[in-house]
Formats: C-alpha cells, structure tokens, sequence
C-alpha cells in the first residue's frame, strides 16, 4: 500500500501519529527519498512525494493499491487483452521487484507486483494495518469479469446480503468488495478505496481531524460488519478507517 503525496514529511507526521507508525526513508535520488512505515518492524505502507509531472497532469494526492502477481509481464499483457489500459509496461524496481501499473476497464487504477527482494506489507488486519479494499466502479458486472478472469478472484454477493454489495475473494480468503450503485457516489470516478483497521473507528477519525485530515464520510455503522469513516488526510488523500464488529 503505497501513498503518494505533495509533503512527505507531513504525511509521515500523520500516519505515524494515527496509526503507530515509524518512517524508514531509503534514497532514491538527488534529495528524494522513500518510505516504508512500518508497525511493530514489519513494513506497514509507504510513501513518497510525488513528482513533477504527476503533479502537471492534475492528478492529486492519493493511496496506490499494489496486488501480488507471480508474473508482472504475463499479467500485464492479460490485462490489456482484458480490455484494460496499460499505463506503466512492467519495469525493474532495482532487485526489489517487478511492476506495471495498470488501468481496468471502468477506469480504476492499480498496480501489479513481482516480488523479489521485497513482497509487499507484512501486517495487515490488526489495528493500524491495512484490512480491506473496495473497488468503487460505475458497472460492477464488467468489473467482475475483468478481475475475476485477471487473478482469479471469486466475485458474489454475500450470503443473505440484499444490499448488493459484492465481495472479493482470493481463494477461501475476503480480500475486498464492489459497492452497489446505492452505495457509491456517483460523482466520485472509479477509484480503489483502501480501509485500515484501528480499535477505534470514533475515536481515530476525532484524531485524524486533531491532526489535520477531515472527515469525507463521519463514522457509519454496518449491522453485523463494523463501523467504518473516510478520510482525507492533510495532502487530501483519501482513505478509510474501520472497526470490525464483535464477534460471537
């Protein structure tokens, strides 16, 4: 899960604040730098500052989704006979590993990865570690069809679930969803939404504007799933937070 942001030093101050994090900032060039954050030592996220040409062409601060593939090359070029858009071909990131970012047919972005030295986060579902991922999309049904046919996913609404909401499965493991029309903001363009878990959905979206995000969706309750809040740091990348509900 990687952030790109206009102040990096701002963003670290944030997340590490929110979430527990810690920033270990690596050189990448002439006064440039990425970060992983990482919770308890294991890698978390990172971040870096966006560049000048990203910037020229509007694109705003924002959270880049990357999903694990075991052939970046093969898997790009499948997107594109998908009906996807190949916006990055797949490149070396020096012995880290190999990457594509990749545009699906209803305009989400996403990125594709190929570990090698690197493979990804290592904390995930525990508070202060990413949990979830929506695919906001205006047609659901072409969006199925494209992911299920990319990675394999199992795509179905839930088990008595008249929402219509769909959820993702990789294998036997819930991996994210697709809102329903009712459940999306149809001003919104298609995006990947990136939910991190926390105790407190309450109380770390009251911290989240103490420390200068705000507040796009206040704290909402899913009967029997938990209670969830979107956010828009500082830079205005958007995220959200989300407390499971008990279980048992």
């Amino acid at each position: 899960m990687e952030l790109a942001t206009t102040d990096q030093g701002a963003a670290k101050a944030f997340y590490s604040s929110l979430f527990g994090w810690t920033a270990h900032d690596a050189p990448i060039g002439a006064e440039q730098f990425y970060t992983m954050l990482k919770l308890d030592g294991r890698e978390a996220a990172a971040c870096y500052t966006m560049m000048a040409d990203e910037r020229s062409m509007g694109i705003p601060p924002h959270w880049n989704l990357y999903i694990a593939v075991e052939n970046a090359d093969a898997s790009a070029a499948r997107a594109a006979e998908l009906g996807g858009q190949v916006l990055a071909p797949p490149f070396d990131v020096m012995d880290a590993g190999r990457m594509a970012v990749i545009r699906d047919p209803g305009g989400a972005i996403f990125h594709i990865w190929q570990a090698n030295r690197h493979g990804g986060i290592r904390a995930a579902s525990v508070p202060g570690a990413f949990c979830w991922a929506d695919l906001n999309t205006g047609d659901a049904a072409a969006a199925g069809a494209f992911y299920s046919a990319l990675f394999g996913w199992t795509i179905a609404p839930g088990e008595n679930d008249p929402s219509g909401y769909l959820h993702i499965s990789n294998g036997k493991t819930m991996i994210g969803g697709i809102p329903s029309a009712g459940q999306r903001d149809p001003n919104a363009p298609p995006h990947w939404m990136l939910y991190f878990q926390v105790a407190d959905c309450d109380a770390s979206a009251a911290k989240a504007g103490e420390l200068g995000g705000r507040a796009l969706m206040p704290p909402l309750t899913l009967e029997g799933v938990g209670r969830f809040a979107v956010i828009a740091d500082p830079q205005g990348a958007a995220f959200s937070l989300f407390t499971p509900a008990p279980r048992g």
